[in-house]
């Protein structure tokens, strides 16, 4: 199939990626737009793994405020170079862990940022809950660890499912965006306010 000009524009603007980059997905993928997204990402993740160890100090504090003022997020997204730092791709991804915070509540970027006394109080309350279904001793372990995983889903930003696009996770959509800048992206941390959150406490 002829891989036309038209073709790679759309890729590009879909993914970020390089024209020859482009050129190359469409034509393993045979011309076709999905398949070639997927290559592509999984370029991207191959990139980013190299680039994971190279320092990231440069970067944006992103803010952003939600339903007239009752939720605020502050975000600070860290790249290698002032360069990337002020392009519209870093600038965007930055607005969407913005709003993916603002909507979805995150406790921790990394999996490894929990406390081990908070996933022990995790399990504790899926044994409980376990017990009292009546489940099986010999199935209550991996029904614990399958609510374990669910939780960690739920409180991990880089776990968690992409507003926009559930088939993507927040650490698959910065990889994309690692793979489309050729920069290493770290999110360094964040702080999201609910309005009255505090008040009964």
């Amino acid at each position: 199939m002829e891989i036309t000009t038209d073709m790679i524009k759309e890729l590009r603007s879909a993914t970020g990626a390089g024209v020859l980059d482009c050129r190359k997905a469409l034509t393993e993928a045979k011309g076709d737009f999905d398949k070639a997204v997927d290559f592509l990402r999984e370029k991207g993740v191959a990139t980013a793994a190299k680039r994971a160890d190279r320092e990231a100090s440069q970067g944006v504090v992103e803010l952003y405020s939600h339903g007239e003022g009752r939720v605020g997020v502050m975000v600070e997204v860290n790249c290698e170079t002032d360069f990337v730092a002020r392009s519209e791709g870093f600038r965007t991804l930055a607005h969407e862990l913005a709003l993916q915070i603002a909507a979805s509540a995150p406790r921790f970027i990394r999996e490894e940022d929990i406390p081990q006394e908070v996933l022990d109080h995790e399990a504790e309350i899926a044994r409980a809950r376990t017990k009292e279904e009546g489940k099986p001793d010999k199935v209550a372990e991996k029904i614990v660890a399958g609510r374990l995983e669910k939780f960690k889903d739920e409180v991990v930003l880089m776990r968690q499912s992409y507003i926009r696009d559930e088939q993507l996770t927040i650490e698959k959509l910065i990889l994309q965006t690692i793979g489309s800048t050729g920069e290493n992206i770290v999110v360094s941390r964040f702080q999201r306010w609910e309005l009255g959150e505090h008040l009964e406490e």
